[in-house]
């Protein structure tokens, strides 16, 4: 897919990976809706850049925790453009918690967020477009285990498993594909061996958001790819 001409919707798309996304389609001609909850100004912020730029960007707040407000979300996205094309589910709730210490709240708000979320956008996607590009973020962490982050973990094995399933139902209409970014930015808190895991990278490089986005628009931009999840982390679901 040409994403010149297009429209994509970036849940959680005013900071960190969810705006390097953003700028990366709107780089590739792509209008993109800047999907925000708490970072007005970042959002804001991201979408007047992008237009100084000749792009084409309009931010818009929304909540994720209901079935009606995904469907609202994508139906503003729609009355934005006139269309939509693209659809990043980037948007995830991070919480450290350990499995003797996780608790209902912590399982809802990471489930909520990071798999439920996802498939009611993308059902509300797929129910107006005709065809169209589904992209979700999740994390090297599915790869393996990751103790003390019970919760976001298995919300994100979740969704690895809901973009393989959704691939083959959607086909040939839509794409679904995954990013599993590694360590993008530097933890600046925890323990030190958190820390020093976190550096445990085969290559020796930390990835960047623009890596991830790159990987972002080789995904949407495959006409042949579907059901894929391309780990962006220096190898490091590798160890």
């Amino acid at each position: 897919m040409d994403m010149c001409g297009k429209v994509a919707l970036v849940t959680g798309g005013g900071a960190r990976i969810g705006r390097a996304l953003c700028e990366a389609l709107a780089g590739q001609g792509c209008a993109v809706v800047v999907h925000y909850r708490r970072s007005r100004k970042e959002a804001l912020e991201l979408a007047r850049r992008l237009e100084a730029a000749g792009g084409r960007a309009r931010a818009i707040r929304g909540a994720l925790d209901t079935q009606a407000s995904c469907e609202r979300l994508v139906s503003q996205a729609f009355k934005a453009f006139g269309r939509l094309d693209v659809l990043v589910n980037n948007a995830s709730s991070f919480d450290r918690t350990d499995f003797r210490h996780v608790r209902g709240p912590e399982l809802d708000s990471a489930f909520s967020i990071n798999l439920k979320a996802p498939i009611l956008l993308t059902r509300a996607f797929v129910a107006r477009a005709r065809r169209g590009r589904v992209l979700n973020l999740l994390d090297t962490r599915i790869s393996g285990h990751a103790p003390g982050y019970m919760a976001y973990l298995l919300s994100k094995q979740g969704l690895a498993d809901f973009t393989r399933a959704a691939a083959l139902e959607l086909a040939p209409d839509f794409t679904v594909n995954a990013v599993a970014p590694g360590p993008v930015l530097a933890p600046d808190r925890g323990s030190r061996s958190a820390r020093e895991k976190a550096g445990a990278i085969p290559l020796r490089r930390r990835p960047s958001p623009g890596d991830v986005a790159s990987a972002a628009l080789f995904l949407l931009g495959g006409d042949a790819i579907t059901g894929q999840i391309v780990y962006v982390d220096g190898g490091q679901n590798l160890l």
